[in-house]
C-alpha cells in the first residue's frame, strides 16, 4: 500500500511539472495606415507668408522633387552690423482634431547665435516685447524653454489643408515656393483658441561677423494629450 502511493505522488508531479513548463505560441493581427504628406498637407503643418530678401520666393519653401519634400526657410544675405525681422515667416497650423502644444525651439547650425524666434499672433506686426499674444521661445541661439513647458496651445483643427482658424482664412497654393500659403491680416491668432500662430525669425548679426554662409536646422516641438 506504501509503494502504491508513492508511485502515485510520483505521477502527479511529473503532469504538474509538465504543465508550468510548456510553452504557447499565438499571433494576431492588425492592419495599419498613415500617409506621408507635404508639409503644407500634413496634420501639423506650416504655411508661408513673407518673401525671403534672396528671391523674392517665400522664407518657407519645399524642395519641388519627386522625392525630396523637406522644408526649409532662406533669411537672405545681410551684412555685418545688421538685422532683419521676417515678423511672418511662416505659420504652424494644426489640422488633428483636438488642441496641440508646443512646448520649445531649439537650434542646431554655424552662427546660430544670431537667430532669434518668436511666436506670436499679429502677422504683421513687429515685437513690441513679450505679451499673451507675443512668445519670445529662443533668444541669440539659446533656447528659453524645455520639454517641461508650454509656450503655445494650437486650437483644434478641422483636418482640411485650404483653410485655417476654421474656414475664415483661406491657404492657397503658390507653385514657385512649393507651398501654401497666407497673407490675410484680418484675424489673429489667440493662444489656446486658435488652429494657427505666427512664427517670427530675427537676425541680428554683429559689427564684427565673418562674412560666411549659416546654415542649420530649428526644431519646433510639440505635445498634446487626448481625454475619452
Amino acid at each position: 500500500m506504501k509503494i502504491e502511493r508513492y508511485v502515485m505522488f510520483i505521477g502527479v508531479l511529473i503532469v504538474v511539472l509538465s504543465m508550468t513548463m510548456a510553452t504557447q505560441y499565438a499571433t494576431t493581427r492588425a492592419t495599419y495606415s498613415f500617409a506621408i504628406a507635404h508639409p503644407s498637407d500634413s496634420d501639423i503643418r506650416f504655411v508661408g507668408s513673407d518673401n525671403s530678401s534672396g528671391d523674392n520666393m517665400r522664407v518657407f519653401r519645399v524642395a519641388n522633387g519627386t522625392t525630396t519634400k523637406y522644408a526649409t526657410i532662406e533669411l537672405g544675405d545681410w551684412m555685418p552690423n545688421s538685422r532683419k525681422n521676417y515678423t511672418a515667416a511662416f505659420a504652424i497650423v494644426n489640422e488633428e482634431q483636438f488642441k496641440v502644444n508646443i512646448t520649445h525651439i531649439n537650434i542646431t547650425g554655424t552662427n546660430n547665435s544670431y537667430v532669434t524666434v518668436w511666436l506670436h499672433g499679429d502677422r504683421d506686426a513687429d515685437y513690441n516685447g513679450e505679451t499673451s499674444s507675443c512668445v519670445k521661445v529662443l533668444s541669440g541661439g539659446t533656447p528659453l524653454y524645455s520639454s517641461s513647458n508650454v509656450v503655445w496651445t494650437l486650437g483644434a483643427g478641422n483636418g482640411n489643408a485650404n483653410n485655417m482658424n476654421g474656414t475664415a482664412l483661406s491657404t492657397p497654393w503658390d507653385s514657385t515656393s512649393n507651398v501654401r500659403y497666407s497673407l490675410d491680416d484680418t484675424i489673429n491668432a489667440v493662444n489656446e483658441t486658435n488652429d494657427f500662430v505666427w512664427v517670427g525669425v530675427s537676425i541680428d548679426i554683429p559689427s564684427d561677423a565673418i562674412t560666411q554662409a549659416a546654415t542649420g536646422t530649428i526644431y519646433i516641438n510639440f505635445k498634446s494629450s487626448t481625454v475619452a
